[in-house]
Parts: C-alpha cells; structure tokens; sequence
C-alpha cells in the first residue's frame, strides 16, 4: 500500500503469464469530498495490505463502489467484492457477462450516466477510435481512465504503460516514459476517421489533464512525472504511433 497523496493510495500486486512473467498489476483507493471512498479496479490483496485498507476506511464500511474499469480485467472481483461486501460493485458490460453471479450494479462504467455520479471527485476519459471491447480478447488498448480531482492522480489500465527500464539497466537506459499500448493497430475501428478520432482525444486529454503529477499503470509502474510532463509525454507517446495511425488512415481514410 502506497500512499501517493493525503486522499490517494495505490496497491501495487503480482500477475503472472504462464506462471513465469510477473507483469504486475494494481488497485487504487481513493478519498471523496465527503470523507468516503472510492476502489479503482480490484485486486485479491495480501494480508498485510488487506489489514490496512480496512483500516482507512472503518472495516470497509465508508467504502461506496469498487470501480473496475478496464473490461478484460477481471480476474480478482471475487476477491475485492468478498473483502468489501458493502460496496457497490461497478464494473463494464464485459465484467456483467463474464462474471454474472457476481451482484454487479446494472449501470457500466463506460456509460456517461454513471461517471456522472462520481463526477464531483473523478474525471473519467475513454480513448476515441477503437474498439472499447475488442472482438479479439487478447487485445486490451481501451480502458476507462480515471482522474482524482483532489489529487490530480490518474490511474490507468493498458490504454497508457509506463516504459520503465528494469532493474540496473535503469541507470544506463533512458527514463521511464508514458507509451500507448503496443496493439493499438489492432484496436482501431475498421472506419475512416478512427486514426484522427484517437488522435484527437490524445491531444485533448494532454492539455486538460496537463497538470498531472503521477500515473498509476497497471502492468508497469508508478510514474512521478515532472512539471509538464503529462503533457509532453502524452504527446511524445502520440508521437511515436503516428505510422500506425498513418497505416490505417491510408488504409480506411
């Protein structure tokens, strides 16, 4: 348990492919206005970090909804749900269909209506352009972004990683930096127009989040970022897909 701000905790835990590749994953918890919580995404936590969340937030009991938002990520709602029965559990339409014993909320995350009740203390951003679900499930670019008004923290599932050199090749390889998600070729919508549409939400999201100063990813790391450097880094990781979004564009216009 990490605590990044007064009214900001990231849970940082282990994912393994094929039992060999740790490529890690995360749940953050976040303080609202009122002095309730809010869970971002879920995760089966250990004892020690399990013992602190339900300390923060009185046996569970000030938590409102565990907010999962990233529609291929469900392997540990059982886990968190189980951990905090009293809360709301959120989650996309994928989540409902993939779990449906689970006592989900009917409203999805990806629904303007539902950002709308969490409104006052999150901003929430899903990239234009691509598939939100993807027909082909081992394609993850799209997530539902979330932004902590009180905080400024994102937190992030697959639709941006953290490049970050491992271990001692840190010190001779250049800095981590945000990047898009390696498969975006394959999760742009098979439209004219969907190469501009994404990059015209990257462009948006760099200038009106351009204040942030930390992003939680998923699968890599947590990334403290310089003053300015959401923006600059958003825009590089633009930047560096702009020959996928060229390919596509001089394939569907």
């Amino acid at each position: 348990m990490n605590r990044l701000h007064d009214d900001y905790w990231n849970f940082r835990g282990s994912f393994k492919i094929a039992k060999l590749i740790d490529i890690g994953t995360h749940m953050s918890l976040v303080r609202r206005a009122s002095g309730r919580f809010v869970a971002l995404d879920s995760y089966a936590l250990d004892d020690a970090d399990r013992a602190q969340l339900i300390e923060v937030t009185d046996g569970g009991r000030l938590v409102d909804a565990i907010i999962n938002v990233h529609p291929f990520h469900t392997l540990h709602c059982t886990a968190l749900i189980d951990a905090l029965p009293g809360a709301r559990l959120i989650g996309t339409r994928r989540h409902l269909a993939q779990l449906p014993d689970l006592p989900w909320d009917q409203a999805v995350i990806e629904d303007a209506a539902t950002q709308a009740e969490f409104a006052s203390d999150l901003e929430f951003s899903i990239p234009q352009g691509v598939d939100f679900i993807s027909a082909d499930e081992k394609v993850h670019v799209a997530s539902v972004l979330v932004r902590h008004r009180a905080s400024r923290i994102v937190h992030v599932d697959d639709t941006i990683n953290v490049l970050q050199p491992p271990g001692i090749l840190s010190a001779v390889l250049p800095e981590a930096k945000l990047r898009f998600h390696p498969m975006l070729a394959k999760a742009l919508q098979k439209r004219s127009g969907a190469a501009d549409d994404y990059a015209g939400w990257a462009r948006e999201r760099a200038q009106s989040w351009a204040d942030t100063p930390v992003v939680c990813a998923a699968h890599s790391a947590v990334r403290q970022l310089p003053p300015g450097g959401w923006e600059n880094e958003f825009l590089g990781a633009l930047k560096d897909v702009e020959k996928t979004l060229d390919s596509h564009r001089a394939t569907y216009g």
